[in-house]
């Protein structure tokens, strides 16, 4: 076992650094293919059902068929991990339309491919997550379900990318995309939740949010420890007058905000997240024991 990346390509799981894709694959020259980012802690797969139903939801939205069967898949999965020399990590899982000639024509790849990547992944630093950290509201806008449904895990992430290159020129962490009519979706790569009054508000997928797996999760903990909690539609006043703000996502799990467009919050990180992230951490334990 090793602790470079490994990756199951082609029915074989050898170092990331040995694998390759054709050029001619259309996930490569298109963006024509769907992902699932996954975390596994134990050697054992957080909440794997949740992101299967998730992956074959994208694949229906894009035509797109799955050359594994669901045993199969799994049996793929724990080869890679079991590949990988760390317990804990993170799992990247790809399915691309295939190997076809030049042109969008997605009839013309005759068998879509599968990747499945172990590696480490750290979003920021201890100090970052105990502090929090900063975003702005960027001028990318979110596109429309009516465009490109946000719920389709594709891979095409370039309005995520332009949002968080405006971070970077910004000097901050990270950024919060709104729609076109002005409401809250999510950050470039993650779930945003707001606290006011002790209740937790989160945009609805309708508005441009992904339906996290993380997200979920969180909502259901919230549920467990008696915190009031809602899908509610969300402008910039509602997060430059949160009491707390925090990004959820499989890769960044939970992360306090602390400023939003130079508006510091009132607290971070603050007592509600910091009770969702006690018993995110617990459910997670609970979950992966070995």
């Amino acid at each position: 076992m090793s602790d470079i990346a490994q990756c199951w390509i082609n029915g074989e799981v050898i170092p990331a650094q040995q694998a390759s894709v054709s050029v001619f694959d259309h996930g490569f020259l298109y963006g024509d293919g769907i992902f699932e980012g996954i975390r596994f802690y134990n050697k054992r797969v957080f909440r794997l059902p949740l992101h299967m139903a998730r992956l074959k939801r994208s694949a229906r939205a894009l035509q797109l068929d799955i050359p594994l069967d669901d045993a199969a898949f799994e049996a793929a999965i724990y080869a890679t991990i079991n590949a990988f020399s760390l317990a804990d990590g993170y799992l990247r899982v790809l399915v691309t339309r295939g190997v076809g000639a030049l042109g969008i024509n997605p009839a013309n790849c005759a068998k879509p491919a599968v990747i499945i990547i172990a590696d480490k992944l750290v979003m920021v630093g201890d100090e970052e997550r105990n502090r929090g950290i900063r975003a702005i509201i960027a001028a990318t806008r979110r596109m429309t379900p009516d465009r490109l449904d946000p719920r389709i895990k594709s891979l095409n992430y370039l309005n995520a990318i332009q949002a968080k290159m405006e971070a970077n020129y910004a000097g901050v962490e990270e950024a919060i995309l709104l729609n076109e009519r002005g409401f809250v979706t999510e950050g470039s790569a993650m779930n945003i939740f707001v606290v006011r009054e002790g209740v937790i508000h989160t945009p609805p997928a309708t508005e441009g949010a992904l339906q996290g797996v993380t997200r979920g999760t969180v909502l259901e903990v919230a549920k467990e420890l008696g915190i009031p909690a809602f899908e509610t539609v969300l402008t910039s006043y509602d997060l430059f007058t949160a009491d707390e703000c925090f990004f959820t996502g499989t890769g960044a799990k939970l992360i306090p905000i602390r400023e939003i467009d130079g508006r510091k919050m009132a607290t971070c990180p603050g007592d509600i997240y910091l009770k969702l992230l006690a018993g995110f951490n617990a459910l997670v334990a609970r979950e992966t024991a070995g």
